[in-house]
């Protein structure tokens, strides 16, 4: 039975509203079926009904549907839309997987003359936001990124005990779509369904990959070690010993840029605290959503600890943060007084602005030793910038005598301004 439970998008609304009429095409990207189209089309177009817009003067164009596939032709969508301008009122035109367009950007920019048209278009990935059409915009190109389901989003929804939501959402993550069944057995299916007959099938298909078998592997392989630092050369190494096959060091890295392209993961760089640089490796990758990610392992490994990790990290990154993988050098006297230096790691080194944050994410903190182990690292830092351990449950929000900032990943996922706690 379909839910009729409205699901709200305020923060993506909101974003939508603040940049209407500001000159600029207002691209809404992000991987399909995250509710681009149901943010533009639904939520976006009820707003503008709502302010007395005329529906004659909302165009809408859904280039995925084949009722408007002959709009795939740029000339055809561009004469479409000039000749549906009938005065000088402000029309909207709100345009649906835009990189479906062969040359969309020559049509988006012919758009940005007309001036009583505001432009909003969606895609899915990142190709279309590429340097190329940055320069075609003469930067008025507004990126607006939507993400799945935020946990937040996902329990204003549901309600109810909030142990089990986050078991669910742990397990089946945030694709707005999962509110259509109630059987575990049809959420397991819609999520393997959508990433082998959706996503895996565009990768392939725009990139035009010869061996899709090894493409595959390789995204299990991913899949399988979230959180886990790691380099092109590690996982050529781990085809090699366990799935005793052989995939060059470059083609992995073009796989995960394909990856990466279609919005289904994130790859996240480590920065050396006290050097104050970047490292180029190892690195880290970070699933867009937890349901997508437990669907290629076919459900097997549910790790509550790299999960909580993983969406910890994609909170993050939807708040609007800068977001990288922290390492510290620590000095650590031996049995024989000597002293020797170790590399640390931080989870999360989150930036905003002249903001700093550093945050380690902990799915339990039971005794002493733990605790210690987790603030190794953090009070080793030489800066007076915030620091934070988040731990899984609910508990109150507190701060100890070394500085650090211990919260619940309750308060963490429903509060917007945890981090300020």
């Amino acid at each position: 039975m379909e839910c009729k439970m409205e699901i709200k998008r305020d923060y993506y609304l909101n974003k939508l509203i603040k940049h209407k009429h500001n000159g600029f095409i207002k691209i809404v990207s992000g991987v399909r079926r995250c509710g681009k189209s149901y943010l533009l089309f639904e939520l976006f177009k009820q707003h503008l009904l709502d302010a007395g817009i005329a529906d004659d003067h909302i165009l809408t164009i859904a280039l995925d549907d084949r009722k408007y596939r002959e709009y795939r032709n740029p000339d055809k969508c561009y004469n479409y839309v000039t000749s549906a301008i009938k005065d000088n009122d402000m029309y909207y035109l709100l345009l649906d997987e835009v990189q479906m367009m062969e040359d969309f950007e020559s049509v988006l920019n012919g758009f940005l003359h007309i001036k009583n048209l505001d432009t909003y278009v969606t895609g899915s990935n990142s190709k279309f936001l590429s340097t190329d059409v940055v320069t075609e915009f003469r930067g008025r190109g507004d990126e607006i990124r939507i993400y799945p389901l935020s946990f937040a989003e996902y329990y204003e929804v549901t309600g109810g005990d909030w142990n089990k939501a986050w078991d669910a959402y742990c397990t089946y993550g945030g694709m707005p779509a999962l509110f259509k069944f109630e059987e575990d057995a049809d959420k397991k299916d819609y999520l393997k369904r959508l990433f082998k007959e959706t996503y895996i099938r565009d990768v392939i298909d725009r990139n035009k990959i010869q061996n899709e078998t090894e493409f595959e592997e390789l995204l299990d392989v991913v899949a399988s070690n979230i959180g886990c630092l790691t380099n092109t050369k590690k996982l050529s190494d781990t085809f090699k010993s366990v799935q005793k096959s052989s995939i060059s060091e470059p083609t992995i890295k073009q796989y995960l840029l394909y990856l990466s392209e279609a919005f289904l993961v994130n790859k996240v760089l480590r920065y050396d605290i006290k050097g104050k640089k970047y490292l180029n490796t190892p690195f880290k990758y970070y699933f867009i959503d937890a349901g997508l990610r437990n669907s290629r392992l076919n459900f097997r490994q549910i790790e509550p600890t790299h999960l909580m990790e993983n969406i910890i990290y994609n909170e993050l990154i939807i708040r609007g943060y800068q977001v990288d993988v922290g390492n510290i050098e620590l000095k650590e006297r031996e049995k024989d007084n000597q002293y020797t230096k170790k590399q640390a790691e931080i989870d999360f080194v989150v930036n905003q602005g002249s903001k700093r944050y550093y945050i380690q994410s902990a799915y339990e903190m039971s005794n002493i030793e733990k605790r210690e182990q987790e603030e190794k690292s953090l009070i080793n830092i030489p800066d007076s910038f915030k620091k934070i351990i988040i731990v899984g449950g609910d508990i109150i929000p507190k701060h100890d005598e070394k500085g650090i900032t211990i919260i619940g990943l309750k308060d963490f996922l429903l509060n917007p301004n945890s981090l300020e706690l």
